[in-house]
């Protein structure tokens, strides 16, 4: 199977599951606790139904939308994930490039593995810094400073890591950054020679923006919990926020908002742009989904500050539900990695594609030419 034989998101991540090593595909793949979180994240899109209507003229439609001051040509767009040269030996730069062709935006994380200043001088479209808030003072100042200079367009302070998730699958599979040899890892890594050939022999694994500052994930090996839990601050809070959001003074999002009093409080300190998200399902397993809060939240901020819902999405229809509800785009993770790992930046851009596609004919069947048409009257919640 190729990716040309990828027609959707399941498909991605078996071809994903057959490319990577088991602690990475692992990696990516589970979530906090019983990961019932993560279930519920996609879940929550099927419990409502869209209402069409037909006769509208839908020759000509137009997916584009603004957030944040970014214009994108479609309302879907690559959330920041750590470690993507893990998953693919391009990396970022593969995701960069697959998004620029699709006229979206991608996000870098601070754990990123393609430095803010090799993809600003790749990728010309928008672009998104992930910033997490770290002990050292010294780091965070680096990391805006650098972000800045290299002319990201938006900030995200990720908001719901103040520990790491209980993320068991890594505990089971001893999964770490960089990957430590061990007899099971290096028999995984025999078991998919491609993958490990090509981890080997391209440049070497590392995470620019915290070289020189902190050596674990780069030189020595954690997980990924263990680093939030020990490297980031815990005494993090609203004022640090609103102090990051005034020293980037330019576009700047909470990623990790779950509940009203957050999103009003993420007005009242400058931001303009909140992702409604619970990571992903990585931390705290049996909180809400994103697609369940929507609308509460919407109806508080919504005219004040752009809203996005990030997590579950799988296909064109969930996007138009989350639109209909009133987020301004739609923005994940696993929709764009599984593919990145089976096929690099032609895995990503046939990942998007594949979305745009589905918008477009959904659209259409919508009975839509501009998603600004979507509202709530399309829109209907089973009851349970």
């Amino acid at each position: 199977m190729g990716v040309q034989s990828c027609h959707n998101f399941g498909d991605f991540r078996a071809l994903a599951k057959r490319r990577l090593p088991g602690p990475i595909f692992h990696y990516i793949d589970g979530a906090a606790d019983d990961e019932i979180t993560y279930q519920r994240n996609t879940e929550a899109y099927n419990s409502c139904d869209l209402v069409p209507n037909v006769l509208a003229g839908v020759a000509d439609v137009d997916m584009g939308v603004t957030v944040m001051g970014q214009k994108l040509d479609m309302p879907v767009y690559c959330a920041p994930t750590a470690l993507q040269r893990l998953f693919h030996h391009d990396g970022e730069r593969a995701v960069a490039a697959a998004a620029q062709k699709h006229g979206t935006m991608f996000g870098v994380s601070s754990l990123g593995t393609v430095s803010v200043e090799d993809l600003a001088a790749m990728a010309l479209g928008p672009k998104m810094f992930q910033f997490y808030f770290h002990k050292d003072r010294g780091l965070n100042d680096a990391l805006l400073e650098r972000a800045k200079a290299a002319k990201f367009d938006v900030m995200a302070l990720t908001v719901d890591t103040i520990t790491g998730g209980n993320r068991e699958r890594d505990l089971r599979t001893g999964f770490t950054s960089p990957p430590r040899l061990t007899l099971d890892s290096l028999m995984s890594f025999a078991m998919h020679p491609m993958w490990a050939i090509n981890y080997f022999t391209h440049e070497k694994f590392d995470l620019p923006h915290l070289s020189g500052h902190v050596s674990a994930g780069t030189n020595l090996a954690t997980s990924v919990g263990d680093y939030f839990s020990t490297m980031l601050d815990q005494q993090m809070n609203w004022k640090d926020a609103e102090d990051l959001c005034a020293k980037w003074d330019g576009q700047f999002a909470l990623k990790g908002v779950m509940s009203v009093a957050d999103a009003k409080r993420a007005v009242d300190i400058g931001c303009t742009g909140i992702m409604v998200s619970n990571h992903g399902g990585r931390q705290l397993d049996g909180s809400r989904a994103p697609f369940d809060q929507l609308a509460e939240i919407v109806d508080a901020v919504g005219s004040e500050i752009d809203v996005i819902c990030e997590g579950g999405i799988q296909r064109g229809t969930h996007v138009l539900k989350a639109l209909s509800l009133g987020a301004k785009a739609c923005s994940g993770g696993r929709l764009y990695l599984y593919a990145l790992a089976a096929a690099g930046q032609a895995g990503v851009e046939r990942a998007l594609g594949n979305l745009r596609t589905e918008i477009e004919r959904d659209m259409k069947l919508m009975g839509v030419t501009h998603l600004d048409q979507l509202s709530r009257e399309n829109l209907r919640f089973r009851q349970h």
